[in-house]
């Protein structure tokens, strides 16, 4: 799939908003303690990566009813879907100036993933959070993400980049007092 940068602008998918708060203090020092150790930006992103797929659950897989939508809250409650979780995957990212966009794919609802440029190429990566049937990866070699999207059941991967969330995804998101509230109102579409 050929992606589309929302902007050409690479310091886009570097920037802090409300959502992706890499200047937090939460977040730097996540960011510091991930890259405590590791060589270089493609051994932190993975650890990054690693660290928001399996030590911050997926609040659907755990049960929690918790809503959190920007990337420091996601840190520090320790919860999120699949939005949430990209969220702050793409916080660690950035507070290390490595650039990163919002990206997803829709299947029955919307689905949130993250983009990483390496070597001036776009790799799409799923912290979404492993559990049986569904073994998403770090690659930088194809992808490896936890859904891979059916045509036959008017599936697909959105093509665009983007630098923020999508509003659709962060309307949902600020809307739900609690999970199963945000599970009728998640979107269908793009």
């Amino acid at each position: 799939m050929q992606m589309i940068q929302e902007t050409a602008d690479l310091s886009a998918y570097l920037a802090a908003d409300e959502v992706i708060d890499h200047h937090h203090p939460l977040v730097r020092e996540t960011a510091a303690r991930l890259a405590d150790g590791v060589a270089d930006s493609y051994e932190y992103a993975r650890a990054a990566f690693e660290f928001v797929r399996d030590a911050i659950p997926h609040s659907q897989d755990s049960g929690d009813l918790r809503v959190t939508w920007r990337a420091s809250d996601v840190l520090e409650q320790g919860t999120g879907i699949c939005y949430a979780k990209a969220h702050a995957f793409a916080a660690l990212l950035r507070a290390e100036d490595i650039p990163t966009a919002l990206c997803y794919q829709q299947f029955d609802v919307v689905h949130g993933l993250v983009a990483v440029r390496f070597n001036g190429a776009w790799h799409r990566q799923d912290p979404r959070g492993n559990k049986p049937g569904v073994d998403a990866q770090f690659s930088l070699d194809g992808e490896r993400l936890a859904f891979t999207p059916d045509p036959e059941f008017n599936e697909l991967d959105y093509p665009v980049l983007y630098a923020a969330p999508h509003p659709v995804v962060l309307d949902a998101l600020k809307a739900a007092p609690d999970r199963p509230h945000l599970w009728r109102i998640l979107p269908t579409a793009l």
